[in-house]
C-alpha cells in the first residue's frame, strides 16, 4: 500500500517538473520563463533539498530581470507594448482556426502569456519603488 507521503512526494514532483520543462520552454517562447523556472525549483527543492543551491542564483538572476523590465519609462513602455502585441495575436490566433495550431488552444496560452507579462510589469514596478524608497534614493 502506497503511502500519503509517496503520494505527495510523487506530486510535488511531477508538478515541479512540469513548472520546470514550462519555465524553461518560455525562456524562448514568449512568456515568464525565469519565474517559471524559479517556480518550479522552488517545488523540487521542497522535496530534494540538494536542488536548493539552485535557486538562490535563479532567483537573483530574476529579481534583477524584474528590476531590469522596469529600469526606464522606455523599457516599461517595450514591455507593456510586448504584452498587448501577445494578446492581439492571441486573439487573432484564437479567431483563425487554419492557421498551424490555429484556436483558443494556442490563442489563450498568448493572452495569459501577454497578461501575466502586465502583471509582472506591475509587480516590478512596485517591488523596485519599495526598495528604493528604503534606501532613501
Amino acid at each position: 500500500m502506497v503511502g500519503l507521503g509517496t503520494v505527495k512526494r510523487v506530486t510535488m514532483t511531477v508538478v515541479g517538473a512540469v513548472v520546470l520543462l514550462v519555465g524553461i520552454a518560455l525562456l524562448v517562447l514568449p512568456g515568464p520563463g525565469l519565474l517559471l523556472v524559479l517556480a518550479g525549483l522552488l517545488i523540487l527543492a521542497a522535496e530534494f533539498p540538494a536542488l536548493e543551491r539552485y535557486v538562490d542564483p535563479v532567483r537573483d538572476r530574476a529579481m534583477k530581470t524584474a528590476e531590469e523590465s522596469v529600469s526606464s519609462p522606455l523599457r516599461i513602455a517595450a514591455t507593456v507594448l510586448g504584452g498587448a502585441v501577445l494578446v492581439g495575436i492571441g486573439v487573432f490566433w484564437g479567431l483563425n482556426k487554419d492557421l498551424p495550431l490555429g484556436g483558443w488552444s494556442t490563442g489563450s496560452s498568448l493572452i495569459l502569456s501577454g497578461l501575466i507579462i502586465w502583471g509582472l510589469v506591475v509587480w516590478s514596478y512596485l517591488r523596485l519603488k519599495r526598495s528604493r524608497a528604503s534606501r532613501g534614493a
